[in-house]
């Protein structure tokens, strides 16, 4: 399945507190149950928090529902780019 990097503006998100993210965490986890209930493949891998942004990593068959979680729930896809390679310290090796 395709990778995805979503961009999510979400202000003060980065100073939220550890029960905020918590809950939001809950609420993305729960509208994923529901679109896997769906046959929908859509997974959440992780997030990366800074400032007034998200970075969220998924994996899903296709961008259109990446973009149907972000709207089902309630968290705004700001920008969806698909990831075509991933390079790490190992690639400079032989």
């Amino acid at each position: 399945m395709p990778r995805y990097v979503i961009e999510r503006d979400i202000p003060d998100i980065g100073s939220a507190e550890r029960e905020d993210l918590r809950a939001a965490a809950e609420k993305s986890n729960s509208t994923l149950a529901a679109m896997k209930a769906e046959q929908k493949n859509v997974q959440w891998e992780h997030s990366y928090v800074a400032g007034d942004k998200t970075f969220c990593i998924y994996i899903a068959d296709s961008e259109a529902l990446v973009n149907e979680h972000a709207e089902r729930s309630g968290f705004p896809a700001t920008k969806v780019t698909e990831v075509r390679k991933m390079i790490d310290p190992v690639t400079a090796e032989g």
